[in-house]
């Protein structure tokens, strides 16, 4: 999930250093919300917001 999120950052014109940063700063916003609710990284949970919708 990782890559697609950086892949469509990058289809949306932003260059490769400003996708780096928006994409570490999104992990580090899960990370801390693993930390704040004291629970595992479970990747389907963390990507869940790029997740197609059935």
């Amino acid at each position: 999930m990782r890559r697609t999120y950086y892949q469509a950052l990058l289809s949306r014109g932003i260059g490769h250093q400003a996708a780096l940063r928006q994409l570490g700063n999104l992990l580090v916003g899960i990370l801390h919300g693993c930390l704040k609710t004291k629970t595992t990284y479970d990747e389907t949970t963390a990507w869940a917001h790029l997740q197609p919708t059935a």
